[in-house]
């Protein structure tokens, strides 16, 4: 078994590489944990592999805030410097600088 590192981290802001949203990393599984319901929903054309971490993003897009669960091969890095306009971002996040947002220390592992 291969142990692999994360490429990104929790309060990191990135954005999708195909679909039009945005968020920030609340969360990491080394590997998909969700539904296999959830995994047959994924277009077969685009469904990535299981073998690679999975981010929880507090998400965006233009027309609503959300939870999404991200592959790590469909995210990269969010260049804009800007934080996202989710509206539980200042629940589990103390600031933002930079482009990273800092957990809040009675949420952190």
């Amino acid at each position: 078994m291969t142990t692999r590192l994360a490429k990104f981290a929790i309060g990191q802001v990135v954005r999708h590489r195909v679909y039009p949203f945005r968020g920030v990393i609340f969360d990491v599984d080394p590997e998909f944990t969700n539904t296999e319901e959830y995994w047959l929903s994924i277009p077969a054309n685009i469904r990535p592999h299981k073998e690679q971490p999975f981010y929880h993003l507090l998400a965006e897009n233009d027309e609503s805030a959300y939870v999404a669960y991200v592959s790590e091969q469909n995210l990269v890095p969010d260049e804009t410097g800007e934080p996202v306009g989710h509206p539980q971002a200042s629940l589990m996040f103390d600031s933002f600088r930079e482009g990273h947002y800092t957990l809040r220390s009675r949420i952190s592992h």
